[in-house]
């Protein structure tokens, strides 16, 4: 479904259409030809060689991270919003890394307005409702130009929505500022160019420089650059820092295996900063950041619509009510097929009796021949976390290598426990916490201290 035949169980017109309203043309919002086109372009961009380019740059905004936590900490254990500096450092890493731009000196407690619409964009999502607009969506995307689309979502009399707008208003308008900006820097010269190239490898500004070069068939419009900026921004915040909160979260909830981490990090960074290569070999990091990965995906699932009737096989046959066997389903064209991301990560015929317990040791001996035998078509660690095929995450290097970095300079310092507080993770396009039931403001408090 997500290798083989992905041209034919491709995203809901839904989410592609809701996707178009909220980033523009980017990746995440596209089908098809366009979509290989923009994703051939992005690929090279998020390797492992690209990854290691950028790794002083991950470094930098970590120790800012973390010489802002000592400040705050110098004195005694102090409660912070894990989540709100998760979120920001998440997203200093994708402006610097993602944009070439610094949009957060991560000091000040309080963001600055750009960050928080950021910030505010899955819970807005969540509280609006999308459902009871889904009806209106298509519509509303084939109707006239882009001011004429505004102007009817204008004249629906709903105070999210118009909070939602709002939102998306202020990332686009950066975006675009930015892309201008890049844009003149581009058009001085190639003195100039030949400059930003030695001191950048951000990826917008490499994209930007491929595309000059690009042939007319993959050349990518201007709209199509800047609505990958603002995918970058909201897909790299939200996703990374939300799993490395859970990370935290799980530390927390198990001390021993935390304190063994910080002695494993510790040990590794007594000469100072890692390699890559190094970073990559910490065996219980990579551990824990997967065993996380596995059992708390920030979507438990996603969903697929095929283009035609199809006929899709079972890995497994199942009995019917009437005793037959069942080794396929016919699924008409256009069924909403929800593809269980959770369900793959914690099967017990795959990875055992506690596949449904966070164990990190796992991952320090050879994995079941169950699952690697299993065809599991996901791109990372015979996991679906990450999805496959030409839809999956093109930035997961990134956001394992910002995991990794963030972690192991905040764990060699500090130390994180829980609070009293209740923290509720709410199911949404992605889980976030929040302190009950009834709040719907992200947040994670969490004590910290210094080791």
């Amino acid at each position: 479904m997500v290798i083989k035949e992905q041209s034919v169980y491709d995203e809901e017109e839904l989410f592609v259409k809701a996707n178009v309203l909220i980033f523009g043309p980017g990746l995440l919002s596209v089908l098809g030809d366009q979509h290989k086109k923009q994703r051939k372009m992005l690929n090279p961009l998020f390797s492992a060689g690209h990854m290691r380019n950028m790794l002083p740059i991950f470094y930098n905004v970590a120790e800012k991270l973390r010489d802002t936590f000592l400040e705050r900490v110098h004195d005694g254990p102090c409660e912070l919003d894990v989540l709100n500096w998760m979120g920001r450092a998440a997203l200093e890493l994708i402006a610097q890394g993602g944009i070439g731009t610094s949009l957060d000196p991560l000091v000040d407690d309080n963001p600055d307005a750009y960050t928080n619409s950021l910030k505010a964009l899955v819970p807005t999502l969540y509280n609006l409702g999308l459902l009871r607009f889904a009806l209106l969506i298509p519509y509303i995307c084939d109707v006239g130009p882009a001011w004429l689309r505004r102007r009817l979502v204008d004249m629906i009399p709903h105070e999210e929505l118009r909070k939602m707008t709002g939102i998306i208003d202020s990332i686009a308008s950066k975006s675009v500022e930015i892309y201008t900006l890049k844009k003149a820097a581009l058009q001085q010269g190639e003195e100039e160019t030949s400059r930003q190239a030695a001191e950048g490898k951000d990826v917008i500004s490499v994209l930007m420089r491929a595309n000059i070069s690009a042939s007319d068939a993959d050349r990518l419009s201007e709209d199509e650059i800047i609505a990958q900026m603002t995918t970058l921004l909201f897909a790299a915040m939200d996703t990374t820092s939300n799993s490395t909160v859970k990370i935290l979260e799980r530390l927390a909830q198990n001390p021993d295996i935390q304190e063994k981490l910080r002695e494993e990090v510790t040990a590794a960074q007594s000469a100072g900063r890692l390699s890559y290569d190094e970073l990559m070999r910490l065996p219980l990091l990579d551990a824990v950041i997967r065993e996380t990965l596995r059992v708390d995906p920030l979507a438990n699932l996603v969903t697929r619509q095929p283009k035609k009737d199809v006929i899709l096989p079972l890995s497994e046959p199942i009995q019917g009510r009437d005793g037959t066997t069942i080794r396929e389903i016919p699924i008409p064209k256009g069924t909403q097929i929800i593809v269980g991301v959770l369900g793959s990560n914690t099967n017990k015929a795959l990875w055992g009796d506690d596949a449904l317990e966070w164990n990190p040791e796992r991952w320090l001996a050879p994995l079941p021949s169950a699952v690697t035998d299993a065809p599991i078509p996901g791109v990372y660690s015979n996991l679906m976390t990450f999805l496959g095929g030409g839809r999956s995450c093109i930035g997961f290097k990134f956001s394992e290598l910002e995991m990794k970095v963030i972690l192991s300079v905040l764990l060699s310092t500090f130390k994180f426990e829980l609070t009293d507080k209740p923290v509720v993770w709410n199911v949404a396009s992605v889980r976030y916490p929040t302190v009950g039931t009834e709040s719907n403001y992200a947040e994670m408090p969490m004590k910290v201290s210094l080791v």
